[in-house]
């Protein structure tokens, strides 16, 4: 099964995450993560993104999709993925799309944890980490709504949009998420 996992910071997509590979036997790939890896192996595309990455700048979508595509090769993505925080623009949507063709695959089912602002700045609120403070939390916030909301118009266009009340104890929202992603 070929998933992508996305909401608003905060939103329980970690948590949910570890739920969703562990009943299904899928690999949770965060974009973060496998470039961080690739720097690390010295891969060629690691060589490539490590200096941006060290000076605080963003890889472009070019290295990104690479490096992805490079990680929904190896074995332990035969059964399936789970993509968290990538895509998260059209562009690297499209290029997603046409990387998984390639592999003969498809996304199956985007799910989109649905969780208000003010229940995002409540959850924070109670984490206490640095980069937490309601500014910086509505500033993200702000970022993700707009680079996201054309991702969703995108997905649901396709019939592939599942949104999930992200409120709810960890145990309903799991529910509803397999619920909506087995029919």
């Amino acid at each position: 099964m070929d998933l992508v996992f996305f909401g608003p910071p905060g939103a329980g997509k970690g948590t949910q995450a570890q739920k969703i590979i562990s009943e299904y036997g899928i690999p949770q790939i965060s974009t973060g993560e496998i470039l961080r890896a690739a720097v690390a192996n010295q891969t060629p595309l690691g060589q490539q993104a490590g200096p941006l990455m060290a000076a605080g700048k963003l890889v472009p979508d070019e290295l990104v999709i690479g490096i992805v595509a490079e990680r929904l090769k190896e074995q332990d993505c035969v059964k399936g993925f789970l993509l968290d925080g990538f895509p998260r623009t059209i562009p690297q949507a499209e290029a997603l799309e046409a990387v998984l063709k390639k592999l003969g695959r498809k996304i199956e089912h985007v799910v989109s944890l649905e969780v208000s602002d003010q229940v995002i700045h409540e959850r924070m609120k109670g984490r206490g980490r640095a980069d937490d403070s309601p500014q910086t939390v509505q500033k993200r916030l702000d970022e993700f709504r707009r680079l996201t909301e054309p991702l969703k118009a995108h997905y649901q266009k396709q019939g592939l949009l599942r949104p999930i009340n992200g409120v709810g104890s960890v145990d309903e929202i799991a529910t509803a998420i397999k619920r909506a992603i087995s029919g």
